[in-house]
């Protein structure tokens, strides 16, 4: 379990990525900003707006010339969850990085369990606890996981689930491939980190509409775990033994 000390030296950054969300924004700012009053991180909400066509991006604008807590940066165009993820590991601060979705499905409240477990772990994932999804969703997402699991073997029980912590030193070794966000759990564990999975709230979607269907939840995820299998078989590690730096003017 993490000390007062260990936490008093950490810094979160919550990744937020966000595509055409207008509708939810407002309310995840209020859902978030109870979190923001408990944590006992400084932390620091980072959007990424992927190309997004509503009026996401002016609401984002609006929010963060409110709130120094809140940042943004927003994608030329449209590029997937994965990139959206990795661009706003790229420009984080600090030494933990946090994932959220912005359709307040899951409560950012929630992070508050996942601090206990750090140093300890090198990531905290949640599993969705009594899912309010569609039927087609959970049975699409039941599939998936079942193939993924039988594929690869990671132990992971809910990659999909959008409320994770990570180290920044393993995040930011995570490589940019379609399709990553659903092996952030599995990269960790290739560089020799420890996952650590915990049960979490799910609600209804608030507002607007599911970026996912049928094809994009069954068909896709098995093409990219083929694709994470390649990754893994060629992966490498490596640790430095012992180092000399030279003195410089």
């Amino acid at each position: 379990m993490s000390s007062p000390d260990y936490l008093a030296r950490q810094q979160l950054t919550v990744l937020v990525p966000v595509y055409n969300e207008e509708e939810s924004l407002g309310q995840f700012v209020i859902e978030m900003n109870k979190f923001l009053a408990e944590t006992p991180v400084p932390t620091t909400v980072l959007f990424v707006n992927d190309g997004s066509t509503d009026g996401s991006l002016v609401l984002l604008r609006g929010v963060c010339a409110q709130d120094p807590r809140y940042e943004f940066i927003s994608l030329r165009h449209n590029r997937g969850l994965s990139t959206a993820i990795k661009a706003g590991i790229d420009h984080c601060r600090g030494t933990l990085v946090g994932y959220i979705d912005s359709d307040i499905q899951t409560s950012p409240l929630d992070f508050l369990q996942f601090f206990p477990f750090f140093p300890e772990f090198d990531m905290v994932n949640g599993i969705r606890a009594q899912r309010q999804d569609t039927l087609v969703k959970k049975l699409s997402s039941k599939v998936a996981n079942a193939v993924r699991r039988a594929l690869i073997n990671d132990g992971i029980e809910d990659t999909g689930c959008p409320l994770k912590i990570i180290k920044v030193e393993y995040a930011r070794r995570l490589p940019l491939f379609h399709g990553m966000h659903r092996f952030l759990g599995a990269l960790v564990q290739l560089q020799g980190g420890r996952v650590r999975q915990l049960p979490v709230r799910h609600f209804p979607r608030f507002a607007g509409t599911a970026k996912y269907n049928l094809w994009n939840r069954a068909w896709k995820p098995l093409v990219d775990t083929f694709g994470f299998r390649w990754i893994r078989s060629r992966w490498k590690n490596y640790e430095i033994g012992e180092q000399h730096a030279g003195t410089h003017a």
